[in-house]
């Protein structure tokens, strides 16, 4: 079973073709182009490095965020197209749990966050636990917007080592950390298609599967165009 996997939730355009077996093909690229001009090429280069024609793909992926308003926005319609037009089953993934997906290992607590702006990231914990049948991502702390600072220090004093990784983390190399934190390596640290497609793999195993035409982004808070829009708005209508 081939899927074709999407995330845009960031400023890396990440494109896969994968299986349960291997990743056939990854295509990702974090530059000045935007993820309009560069997620269909892409598609296009990751599908024919693979080899595999649109009609033998037998699901698409695509990480929902949260993330960047408008690069989600992007990468969900072209997947709701692509498994609409294909009529393949679309898994939408939380951006934060593909993350988790870069660390496949046991007694390790991760901590995926993306940048909220004004200081603030979306955080997650997760670790993965030993079941019957292998490894299996477990939820430490609900999804949340919070100040870094909070995030950091309320982990300060947890028993297991932690790995902070995600966006929020990018440009956060010189941050004091205390001892039982570290900080993902660059090339493992932001967002990738192929951790999209393995969660999303663990997802269609177990039939869950989204609808094209009501899938929407996981966003917690309004975009700043938003806020600024209905201020403006409000303004207006004052006067």
């Amino acid at each position: 079973m081939s899927i074709l996997s999407i995330d845009t939730s960031s400023a890396v355009s990440s494109v896969a073709v994968l299986s349960a077996e291997r990743v056939a093909a990854e295509v990702s690229m974090q530059g000045a182009l935007t993820h309009s001009e560069t997620l269909m090429p892409h598609i296009e280069t990751a599908l024919g490095m693979a080899r595999v024609e649109k009609s033998e793909l037998e699901g698409i992926a695509v990480s929902i965020g949260p993330g960047s308003f408008t690069g989600l926005r992007i990468g969900l319609a072209s997947a709701k197209m692509m498994a609409y037009a294909l009529h393949i089953p679309l898994i939408a993934v939380p951006t934060l749990e593909a993350l988790a997906h870069h660390y496949i290992c046991e007694g390790v607590r991760l901590v995926p966050m993306m940048d909220a702006q004004k200081g603030n990231v979306y955080a997650q914990e997760f670790m993965w636990e030993v079941g019957l049948d292998g490894l299996h991502l477990r939820e430490k702390h609900a999804l949340s917007i919070l100040p870094l600072t909070e995030v950091i220090a309320g982990l300060e004093n947890v028993e297991q080592p932690v790995l902070l990784l995600g966006d929020a983390m990018q440009k956060k190399t010189t941050l004091a950390l205390p001892a039982n934190m570290r900080l993902a390596p660059i090339h493992a640290r932001m967002p990738r298609a192929a951790c999209v497609g393995l969660a999303a793999l663990t997802r269609l195993a177990r039939g869950e599967i989204d609808d094209p035409v009501t899938a929407v982004p996981l966003y917690l808070r309004r975009s700043e165009a938003e806020v600024l829009w209905e201020k403006r708005h409000g303004t207006e209508r004052a006067q």
